[in-house]
């Protein structure tokens, strides 16, 4: 398969009529960018060059960030990507009562903007990952029909919380929360990747379940033998870096000659600060940057450790059991519940106990039996999660919808 990482700057769109007959179905995906290692990014680059490659769409992606022209996957060269240049990352260093009105600015802009590439693609489908543009894609009549595909559970939507002691951030979070669920209300379909996600919408009537896919093929899975823990996930709170470390602090005591190795984007420093403060061997610990090929790095693992704080899904879950790695995670909502049998496949540990984390990491270490059986059950239990059977379960969405639409 081909591919390409450049991508396209926002160009003055034209109106185009698009000619049904004997055309393509047309996909856009709306996101915000594709130049960083995290989940979303990685799900869009895979199923947009899926759908391009093996059904023959005609997809395009369109993002709002990333000045270098470069995606962190792959990404077919069929794929066209436009990148409207919003800048909403901006936000990020800006106060609170000063990001509203940055915000708005640039919501103004992106919807004008957004609005004109629309028009000028006229897609069949437009899916959006509901970021800013749930706010208005609705509102566009540009024909196609509106997809909101989720990637996190709803309480940890934009992370308001309930006990905010600022006023102002907990009425503004009560607005927003009636306000989205008005517009998820108006889209023809909304997308959740696992039951507990589906249950969070009881507002919502038109809901689907699909899951991420497995981004690769495993044909020889991990043997197993190699004594060496494996991480990834972002340096972030959510995260729970510091979660798996003050277990790893444990468990490095137990098992002298394992090492864990855990990869991510973002600030180091701040684990490693911790890591010396609690005396953690640097040698048998190691802290690395993001990377685009995992699959080796499971493939010469024994166990796959997830410390999150919540996940809406956990691709890197289904990625590590497609190896053959036998799976620790914290029983946070939503993700690892919904994919992982504790005890079978892998292992459910209650949040945030790293006293029990690291006594469950111990006896996968110490037991080469238990790590073959569970790791066999999760290398099973990942072939659902094939990019073919994901990929025609959307298929299948997209047809029922568009058969819908001309019924009425």
């Amino acid at each position: 398969m081909p591919f390409s990482n450049k991508i396209s700057t926002f160009a003055a769109p034209q109106r185009l009529m698009k000619v049904k007959m004997n055309t393509p179905c047309k996909i856009v995906y709306c996101t915000p960018a594709l130049y960083s290692a995290g989940g979303v990014e990685r799900v869009i680059s895979v199923k947009a060059s899926y759908f391009a490659e093996t059904y023959g769409y005609d997809v395009t992606v369109i993002i709002t960030e990333g000045q270098s022209g470069q995606t962190f996957f792959p990404v077919s060269d069929k794929v066209k990507i436009v990148n409207l240049n919003i800048g909403f990352e901006e936000l990020w260093r800006a106060s609170f009562l000063k990001k509203i009105f940055i915000y708005m600015q640039k919501q103004r802009k992106y919807k004008q903007l957004l609005t004109a590439e629309l028009m000028r693609i006229r897609p069949d489908i437009t899916i959006s990952v509901l970021r800013r543009e749930i706010n208005f894609i609705n509102t566009i009549k540009d024909g196609s029909l509106k997809i909101g595909e989720l990637h996190v559970n709803r309480s940890n939507y934009r992370n308001f919380t309930a006990k905010d002691s600022n006023i102002v951030k907990r009425l503004f979070a009560k607005y927003w929360m009636k306000s989205l669920v008005g517009h998820l209300q108006q889209l023809d379909r909304m997308v959740v990747l696992t039951e507990s996600a589906r249950s969070d919408w009881p507002e919502l009537e038109r809901v689907s379940l699909i899951p991420d896919p497995l981004p690769f093929t495993v044909t020889v899975p991990s043997s197993l033998m190699a004594k060496r823990v494996i991480s990834i996930g972002r340096y972030a709170y959510e995260k729970g870096n510091d979660l798996l470390l003050r277990a790893w602090a444990k468990v490095e005591k137990e098992c002298p000659d394992w090492t864990l190795d855990i990869y991510g984007m973002g600030d180091r420093q701040p684990y490693r600060d911790m890591m010396r403060q609690m005396g953690i061997d640097y040698s048998r610990c190691r802290l690395h940057g993001s990377l685009a090929d995992v699959s080796s790095e499971y493939l010469n693992s024994s166990v796959f450790a997830l410390p999150s704080r919540f996940e809406g899904f956990g691709l890197v879950i289904i990625e590590a059991m497609a190896c053959g790695l036998p799976v620790v995670s914290f029983d946070c909502e939503n993700g690892p519940r919904n994919i992982l049998t504790s005890g079978k496949n892998g292992f459910l540990v209650p949040c945030f106990d790293t006293d029990a984390y690291a006594r469950q990491l111990v006896s996968l270490m110490k037991n080469d039996s238990l790590r073959q059986q569970v790791g066999l059950a999760a290398r099973e239990a990942s072939a659902v999660y094939s990019l073919a059977d994901v990929a025609r379960q959307w298929q299948q969405l997209f047809d029922k919808l568009m058969a819908e639409s001309r019924r009425r």
